[in-house]
């Protein structure tokens, strides 16, 4: 209850500084967000500071564009004096708590928020269903965007999907409802958040790199809930206790979804095929293209918040518009995207897949002998949760970058021989593809499902899969 109360104080200061136009707001991170934030800040007639520790091509051409615009913008350092002197802080979710300019803020009384606050409290109109989760939040957040439109709204997929909420801000018109991603970081500088409804899919240890533990991580992915009422509603799985415990006690009308009990609002019964929802089956398995159980959770996840959303979306055209809409959504990029199917190798893009549970997830999909890339950068998780899918389905390891010393200990000993591990030590991401190529034979599947952090061979996942898909093409 302390923490909610925290949170609905610091988001009513936000809203007064806001409201009083007072003093200077600062913004620290300018990649996509923080260059949003900047910009709608300017646009609502605020003066502005901004800076980033990177002076890299893109970043100086930022500055100067925010210049024009009106902020004062300081690249290679931030102003820690400046920032404990200004109204707000708006802090990139890239950029850790620790961070001097945060602990200098914080110190000083300085409420610190997250562009997505900024974004939410400059369109008090917008509707929104906010999702967060360890896996399954970006094709949920996705779907429910893409179930929106299908039922006639204009509606936008923001957050850590990619588009800045405040860029929806800066719209002439702005959308009514946006399909909201929230990652633990944004979630932890985000107090205001009241969605129409909440969504979580999945819970389980990430980001040990960044946490401390992983009460730490929960905590954060918690903050979805600080400002839940009676009439809050939530939807979550029902197939996992450690969800079951993480939100018992929270207040709010509760829709519940399964691929294994029939018991609770939206489920898939096996024997018919069909998927169910509010009591009712809306639309057969074989017509959503996304495999695995996990994509279905996330189709019957969506499903239930946008028909929890409005009363209209539960009547039985709109009902019809749905079960439509669900057999025209397809993969999203660098999540079991298949880029090349060629001599009778497929070659899958799983570059999204930066924890051990989802690389579990995509190697669970698996019905054919796989050659599985794993590598990058540790996250703090060990890799022998994923001996019992690797025994199951894996042909081959191939133990890359700078985790591959730790992937190999991990899984040699375990995978006793039945599955090669090789540590790819000094190989270029070029040379792990050509050796995979090497030993594929028609009938397999290469996959990419890293279990790491992409930033010691690459900028981000995208990146990542990109280069993946592009060498696919060449060496298949």
């Amino acid at each position: 209850m302390g923490d909610a109360r925290a949170s609905q104080d610091v988001a009513a200061l936000v809203a007064r500084r806001l409201a009083e136009r007072q003093g200077e707001f600062a913004v620290i991170g300018l990649a996509r967000s923080g260059i949003a934030a900047v910009r709608l800040l300017r646009a609502a007639g605020l003066s502005v500071y901004a800076s980033d520790t990177s002076k890299a091509e893109a970043v100086r051409s930022a500055g100067a564009m925010l210049e024009r615009e009106g902020a004062s913008v300081e690249l290679g350092i931030h102003n820690v004096h400046r920032i404990a002197h200004c109204s707000m802080l708006v802090v990139s979710p890239g950029i850790p708590p620790t961070a001097p300019p945060i602990r200098a803020a914080l110190s000083a009384g300085v409420p610190v928020v997250s562009e997505v606050e900024v974004g939410l409290r400059l369109l008090p109109a917008l509707r929104y269903i906010a999702v967060t989760g360890t896996n399954g939040k970006t094709t949920t957040t996705a779907l429910i965007g893409h179930l929106l439109r299908a039922l006639g709204h204009e509606a936008a997929d923001v957050g850590n999907i990619g588009t800045p909420v405040s860029e929806l801000a800066l719209m002439k018109s702005p959308p009514t409802w946006a399909a909201l991603e929230l990652s633990s970081f944004q979630l932890h500088d985000t107090p205001g958040l009241m969605p129409d409804v909440g969504v979580l899919t999945t819970l389980s240890p990430d980001h040990l790199d960044r946490y401390g533990s992983v009460a730490d991580y929960y905590a954060d992915k918690k903050r979805l809930f600080a400002n839940a009422e009676g009439p809050s509603q939530w939807v979550t799985t029902a197939d996992s206790a450690d969800v079951d415990a993480f939100v018992a006690g929270i207040p709010g009308q509760w829709h519940r979804f399964s691929v294994h009990r029939t018991d609770v609002d939206g489920y898939y019964h096996r024997g018919s095929g069909m998927l169910h929802v509010f009591g009712e089956p809306l639309v057969a398995r074989d017509t959503f293209a996304l495999a695995g159980d996990h994509n279905v959770a996330n189709a019957l996840a969506a499903l239930l918040a946008v028909m929890a959303a409005d009363p209209l979306h539960r009547i039985p055209s709109a009902r019809a518009l749905l079960a439509k809409a669900i057999g025209t959504f397809g993969a999203l990029p660098h999540r079991l995207e298949p880029v090349v199917d060629r001599q009778g190798i497929l070659w899958l893009n799983d570059s999204k897949a930066t924890n051990i549970d989802s690389t579990t997830v995509a190697l669970a999909s698996m019905s054919r002998p796989t050659i599985v890339l794993l590598g990058g950068r540790h996250k703090g998780e060990s890799y022998t949760a994923l001996v019992p899918e690797l025994l199951r389905t894996a042909k081959a390891v191939l133990a890359y970058g700078e985790a591959g010393a730790l992937i190999t200990g991990d899984l040699e000993a375990p995978l006793h021989g039945r599955v090669s591990v090789e540590h790819c030590a000094s190989d270029s991401f070029e040379q792990v593809m050509t050796r995979a190529r090497a030993l594929a034979v028609a009938g397999d599947v290469v996959l990419l499902s890293p279990a790491c952090s992409s930033y010691d061979m690459f900028n981000n996942y995208e990146e990542r899969g990109r280069e993946f898909a592009r060498l696919a093409s060449v060496i298949a």
